[in-house]
């Protein structure tokens, strides 16, 4: 039987399974009561969607928030709504432009002014585009954006995270991995037509697949553990952009009807993030992948290519131009 096919097939079969599961209110919680005072906490893209929820429920265990944004007055109108929440939550914003690794390096030096160590690194910000555009640094947007900004940002931090007792580095990817591959030939999606969800899904696999390879590279007695997660189908600003018709009013309406249905709310969708960010379950687990607050030890068999991995490793190295003091060899 053709691979592809049956590729399809599996597509089809977990995304239905998981939209189901959404509509009935099958979803698990994260259930630690694990506090977090005086840890530190880096967010991307927590001014809104399920980072902003994440930061405000690590704020709520006491933690010291750090959000790193592009937009720094819609990061601070995020602050604010959390501190209705939550008076007492330390929280601030930095500017991070995901899409200049400029910014990342910028971003990065001044954390390390304002920490002496970082608990946990959530590499939540994401975006997903119709139309193939480039970065700052001419890189793909996709997966410049999703994959080699964290990518360069994590190592960056990676000697504040080692200072911690525990560190953690949670990278939110996504089921839409299945759809996508690490084409060598055309790492950049220059040569082939270039497909949205096609493009994201490659992009969220150089996540997993980076998530896999960083906790190889530190080895079974480091003390940061390394995460991937997918949030679920979840009612975001980027998932309305990806299902949203402008030009079809009936279209639209239906589109908004069933996305209430299928797709999680925000405080459902941060649930896995949290989980991997601070509950007991996983404290001796590194480098594996979650949905719906559980491990996923069935993957599919591009998501655990080990040799992909290392030259995945090595690409993003160089396209990073990330100096050699912060390379793990």
């Amino acid at each position: 039987m053709d691979l592809k096919f049956c590729e399809k097939v599996g597509l089809v079969y977990e995304g239905g399974k998981e939209l189901t599961g959404n509509a009935v209110g099958y979803r698990n919680k994260c259930k630690s009561k694990r506090r977090l005072d005086g840890r530190v906490v880096v967010i991307t893209g927590a001014n809104q969607g399920i980072g902003k929820e994440t930061a405000l429920q690590l704020s709520l265990r006491g933690a010291k928030i750090i959000i790193g944004c592009r937009d720094l007055t819609k990061a601070e109108n995020a602050i604010k709504d959390i501190n209705e929440t939550n008076p007492k939550a330390d929280i601030k914003a930095l500017k991070l432009d995901l899409v200049s690794l400029k910014s990342v390096r910028e971003f990065a030096r001044q954390v390390t002014e304002n920490c002496n160590s970082i608990d946990i690194l959530i590499n939540n910000a994401g975006v997903n585009i119709p139309e193939r555009r480039e970065t700052d640094d001419g890189l793909e947007y996709q997966f410049g954006v999703n994959h080699l900004a964290h990518f360069l940002l994590t190592l960056l931090l990676l000697p504040l995270l080692r200072k911690a007792s525990t560190g953690r580095v949670v990278n939110v990817a996504s089921s839409v991995h299945r759809m996508g591959k690490i084409d060598f030939d055309d790492i950049q999606t220059v040569s082939r037509p270039y497909n949205m969800m096609a493009v994201y899904g490659s992009s969220k696999l150089a996540q997993i697949l980076f998530t896999r390879e960083l906790a190889r590279r530190l080895g079974s007695d480091s003390n940061v553990n390394v995460y991937a997660l997918h949030p679920g189908g979840v009612r975001t600003e980027l998932a309305q952009n990806v299902l949203s018709d402008n030009t079809n009013k009936i279209t639209g309406a239906v589109t908004n009807v069933m996305s209430k249905v299928f797709l999680l709310d925000i405080q459902s969708g941060a649930q896995t993030s949290l989980y991997c960010a601070i509950d007991e379950a996983v404290d001796n687990e590194t480098g594996l992948y979650y949905e719906n607050c559980r491990r996923i030890d069935k993957m599919w068999p591009k998501a655990i290519d080990d040799e992909s991995a290392k030259r995945l490793w090595d690409l993003s190295v160089d396209l990073v131009k990330l100096e050699d003091k912060y390379n793990l060899l």
